[in-house]
């Protein structure tokens, strides 16, 4: 791994400027994850959007970022993390403003899946920033740090954009990007060192990506489109055939090539596969439980959109105060018991959310379920998320996050596209409370499964990774793995290319 300066310390000047640039920058893709969620009934109403049409509107987005993430996480590990990082961010700030002026739900999905791309390309990041300039001691905390801010963007965006839809218009929600995609650029160029892998050499598999955002696609139309169409309309069959082939071809392709984008060891690794598995079951609930609560809360129970985002303010506040001593935690003692019991308790609170029905008070029906639910969440994000990096070698640091960001978002993207259907909900069931509810308490009881089977796997992981990272030594000297490769790049040939530590002649 290259970098062209030090590693940051905790606690210094600079480990603010890097944790504050990487934080708006992934704070901003997570807010926007969640800030449209509580627009979605005004976005509905202006634009005259069904219940396919708002599932789009939220799939648009994850669909480019789930299927472009690993190759975001790819080019920053061979074009460097920083330029990437900020490229992404200039993009995503362009998007935002045309999903801001989107006149229909046609232009508006469009957009949205331009605003993915940017995504892909700040996301996986943001991650790979702080595993590579930390010392090695200090990542599970500057993540754990990450995660709690990064996590308070995701639960404050039911607020915001409450507060931006009842001050103006849906519209705001996206346009608030454009001043924090400003400030973190101006961080990013300020604080963040540049890293790279030096072993990197090549291009980024173009077609691999396509074959990527091809499957993904195909699998999503078919899921939305099926309640609509029908399972048999020729349409949906031939999404999902073009999916799962164009999803095999990418495996396939994964396995076979010499330069692949995920190499397939990383998944040899049984930490790496059990934590990934782990994070797409728990995602997978999260992403759709915070869609269905604001909605939920506004046409069942009458909420303002303010209020609604005001009802998840206890999880902001407990991933703020939670997440970077949950980190340090699991650092001290190890994150496999967090990882488990982290999921269980999300799915009390699940269970508890269901009591959230036409007639039930905040204090009595809402409240118990939510500072439940934001225990479990505080218990087990960061974790998780140091864990999946710990497993992978450094040099794949861009990679490793890209797959757990996007074994992320394909949870999310799945849990939208198919929740709604099997919870019963379909064409303009948001607008009535009686069926809205059934479909509520029915997701429910469908995430708390998905955290509880998250749980079980998570048993799995070995308690001794992040201590093994921690302890694996800085290559002070380019050592060699077996004569020709390099240890700290993996680069066959003499050790001539980088001086001491890495850093850049």
């Amino acid at each position: 791994m290259t970098t062209t300066g030090p590693e940051v310390r905790w606690g210094t000047g600079r480990a603010r400027g890097v944790l504050a640039a990487t934080t708006l920058g992934s704070g901003m893709a997570m807010l926007d994850s969640t800030i449209v969620n509580v627009a979605l009934p005004a976005l509905g109403r202006e634009l005259g959007a069904s219940v396919s049409g708002l599932q789009w509107v939220l799939d648009g987005y994850l669909l480019t970022l789930a299927a472009l993430i690993l190759v975001g996480g790819a080019m920053g590990d061979r074009y460097g993390r920083r330029r990437v990082f900020r490229i992404g961010v200039v993009w995503f700030g362009v998007a935002s403003a045309l999903c801001g002026v989107a006149p229909s739900t046609e232009v508006l999905v469009v957009a949205r899946a331009l605003q993915g791309v940017g995504g892909a390309l700040l996301t996986p990041g943001s991650l790979a920033i702080l595993q590579s300039v930390f010392a090695r001691g200090e990542r599970a905390t500057a993540i754990g740090a990450w995660s709690g801010l990064s996590g308070v963007a995701t639960a404050v965006g039911p607020l915001v954009g409450g507060l931006l839809v009842q001050a103006w218009s849906w519209r705001l929600a996206f346009l608030v990007n454009l001043p924090v995609a400003a400030l973190t650029w101006w961080l990013t160029a300020r604080f963040v060192p540049e890293t790279r892998d030096a072993g990197a050499e090549g291009r980024p598999d173009v077609l691999a990506a396509a074959l990527c955002a091809l499957g993904l696609a195909g699998l999503t139309g078919a899921l939305v489109e099926a309640p609509v169409r029908g399972a048999g309309d020729p349409v949906v069959i031939g999404a999902g055939v073009v999916g799962v082939l164009a999803l095999v071809w990418f495996g396939a392709r994964q396995a076979r090539g010499d330069r692949p984008t995920v190499p397939p060891s990383l998944f040899a690794d049984r930490v790496f596969l059990l934590a990934n598995l782990a994070t797409f079951l728990v995602y997978g609930a999260l992403g759709a439980v915070m869609v269905l609560l604001v909605v939920q809360l506004q046409v069942s129970l009458g909420y303002s959109p303010t209020a609604a985002g005001l009802a998840g303010l206890p999880i902001t506040l407990l991933m703020l105060v939670l997440s970077a001593r949950s980190g340090r935690l699991a650092e001290r003692v190890g994150p496999r018991w967090q990882l488990v019991v982290g999921p269980l308790v999300i799915a009390v609170g699940l269970l508890l959310l269901r009591r959230v029905v036409p007639g039930g008070g905040y204090v009595d029906a809402v409240l118990p379920g939510v500072l439940v639910f934001g225990v479990g969440l505080a218990t087990v994000v960061a974790p998780v998320t140091a864990t999946v990096l710990a497993a992978a070698p450094d040099r794949y640091a861009g990679v490793a996050s890209g797959v757990n960001n996007a074994v992320a978002r394909t949870g999310t993207l799945l849990a939208v596209a198919v929740l709604p259907t099997v919870a019963g909900l379909g064409g303009a069931d948001y607008t009535d409370p009686a069926a809205m509810t059934e479909g509520w308490r029915t997701a429910l009881l469908v995430c708390a499964g998905l955290c509880v089977v998250a749980g079980l796997v998570a048993s799995g992981v070995d308690n001794r990774v992040l201590a093994s990272a921690a302890a694996k030594p800085e290559p002070a000297e380019h050592e060699l793995a077996h004569p020709g490769e390099c240890l700290c790049c993996g680069v066959e040939g003499p050790p001539t290319h980088l001086s001491p530590r890495g850093v850049e002649r």
